[in-house]
């Protein structure tokens, strides 16, 4: 069974007085393997993050399921939703959502100390992870000491705190220079190969052609995969590069 499986999901929004209906998404349907890395890439508009969003037990569906390891977020309670997302799910954001109060540590143990960890083993956890990432000696600086790479790099450490059995990454490399962007997804494949599943949302044709498959979502669907299979990077880029180009040319088409 896969790890993660999207059923028939659609979702609509209404307006604040129930007027008017947005259609976010109209029939997703795919399945994640455990150990993929998938990235998934759309125009703005297209449900890519309404999407991240429920597959993050963060929204629900209209209609459709979303079930990780077996488990069906839709039928959860809020709680119980709060609960799964905490112990079981991991989050990269673009602007790295740390607390400027907190140190890297404070802010690395966040999701353990939520979770009523004792320090001792809070730390044997985060230790590994630090080195792994080269922030060991950072940990007790502050968010506003370190650059924005060092920042993503302690983002990627409070998300593995916990084992998740996903990793969600919404933009990862947005808010960083090219040098950064390529060591955090040099990083990101490192983790993935040792056995960890990441789900990437991503505007970058050079950030998505670190994946396995890069799944486009246009119009509320899956408009398109690609799989990377034997295909060095490069050649995987060049897949890419097209299919974001025949995207764009449909967009236009529409338009005429």
């Amino acid at each position: 069974m896969a790890l993660l499986e999207v059923n028939h999901v659609q979702k609509i929004y209404k307006t604040r007085f129930g007027g008017n209906e947005v259609q976010a998404l109209r029939d997703v349907h795919f399945s994640v393997e455990k150990g993929e890395f998938v990235a998934i890439m759309g125009e703005s508009g297209s449900g890519k993050t309404t999407l991240l969003n429920i597959m993050a037990a963060l929204d629900v569906p209209t209609q459709g399921s979303v079930t990780i390891d077996g488990k069906d977020l839709s039928k959860m309670k809020d709680e119980e939703r709060t609960l799964y997302r905490r112990n079981h799910l991991g989050f990269i954001f673009q602007d790295f959502n740390l607390l400027d109060n907190f140190s890297l540590e404070d802010n690395i143990l966040l999701p353990l100390v939520l979770a009523g960890k004792k320090y001792d083993e809070m730390k044997a956890k985060m230790m590994p992870i630090v080195k792994s990432l080269g922030i060991e000696s950072l940990i007790a600086k502050y968010p506003y000491e370190v650059s924005g790479g060092q920042k993503q790099r302690v983002a990627i450490a409070r998300s593995l705190i916990t084992a998740p059995k996903i990793l969600l990454a919404d933009e990862p490399t947005g808010a960083l220079d090219s040098k950064s962007s390529t060591n955090l997804l040099r990083q990101l494949r490192d983790i993935n190969k040792q056995g960890q599943t990441i789900l990437m949302v991503t505007h970058s044709n050079v950030a998505a052609s670190y994946a396995d498959r890069v799944m486009f979502i246009k119009d509320g669907e899956v408009f398109h995969q690609i799989y990377k299979g034997d295909m060095k990077r490069d050649e995987m880029l060049d897949k890419i590069c097209d299919a974001v180009t025949v995207l764009m040319r449909g967009g236009e088409d529409d338009e005429q």
